[in-house]
């Protein structure tokens, strides 16, 4: 079989991994009592958006906010499929459970937000502040406060991911993390998806949710220094107003990573590769089955993945 480049992509799960394919989405979990790979099937969310929506640069933040809420759920029916919940996967909700979802899941969800803009966009430009008190002409050079503040936002960035990886039971999503890739590899090489195939592909993939955000990052860097605002919170409401360029361009550079192989898509997926050395870890061959499983249910028939 000839080498391809394909849109397929994935997202490490909890004993599991979803693939999303041009028509299909399919998450296979394993579950801890049985052993067994349990797939499910959903048809892929964005399929049916209006071709406006579609356009480059445009369509970056549709798909993000797609992948985020569709992510989500899967993340957390792959925690009862895997039975590591103790709960029937099967069940229906009680009372509790809808209130749950209904009230405080939005709550948290607004608290994280609320924590991430602080963390990530708040601190950064105080700091500035603080440590250019005595010098305003450095604090009025637009050009050193973006990159101080990029530098700073992607210090917090790679020590949050470090921090997660010293956790047990997110260095297992991590390996299935790697997983995932590994199987794309194997795919875009025409090689039949075999755990004795899939095993000895990198695990480093330049179109990947950790070269995105890395990419976010850089390309946040240069809009800001087209942001002239002193004050905070309104430097704050810029950077959020802006936010969907960011992800726009974003886009289209991981795209672009994915499906050509220059000296350009090196250097801008270098960066997002050597972090995937913290967020991929080496896979079992049981995680490589389930990477398998879910990507046999999305290949198209038609070649709509290829590009």
């Amino acid at each position: 079989m000839a080498s391809k480049k394909t849109s397929i992509g994935g997202q490490a799960l909890i004993e599991g991994i979803m693939m999303r394919g041009p028509k299909v989405t399919a998450m296979a979990v394993r579950n801890d009592k049985t052993k067994e790979i349990i797939l499910e099937e959903y048809p892929t969310k964005g399929t049916d958006r209006v071709k406006f929506f579609k356009l480059p640069f445009i369509r970056g933040i549709f798909n993000m906010i797609d992948s985020l809420s569709f992510g989500y759920k899967c993340l957390m029916r792959s925690a009862e499929l895997s039975g590591l919940e103790d709960e029937d996967p099967d069940k229906k909700p009680s009372k509790w459970d809808k209130v749950f979802d209904a009230v405080l899941m939005p709550l948290a969800t607004v608290l994280a937000v609320a924590l991430a803009l602080g963390l990530f966009v708040y601190l950064p430009m105080q700091i500035w502040k603080w440590i250019t008190a005595g010098a305003p002409n450095l604090q009025q050079n637009y050009y050193a406060r973006a990159c101080f503040e990029g530098v700073m936002r992607i210090l917090l960035f790679v020590g949050y991911v470090w921090a997660t990886s010293l956790m047990k039971d997110i260095r297992r999503t991590y390996q299935y993390h790697g997983a995932e890739h590994k199987t794309i590899f194997c795919y875009e090489a025409g090689l039949p998806l075999t755990v004795e195939n899939v095993r000895p592909q990198s695990r480093f993939h330049p179109r990947c949710g950790t070269s995105f955000m890395v990419l976010m990052l850089i390309v946040g860097i240069i809009i800001s220094m087209f942001i002239r605002v002193d004050n905070l919170l309104l430097r704050t409401l810029c950077k959020l107003v802006t936010f969907p360029i960011v992800v726009g361009i974003g886009y289209e550079l991981i795209k672009l990573a994915g499906r050509t192989d220059n000296l350009f898509t090196r250097v801008i997926s270098a960066p997002g590769k050597w972090l995937q050395h913290v967020t991929t870890r080496e896979p079992d061959d049981s995680m490589i089955e389930c990477a398998i499983a879910a990507m046999n249910k999305v290949i198209p028939d038609d070649d709509s993945d290829q590009w």
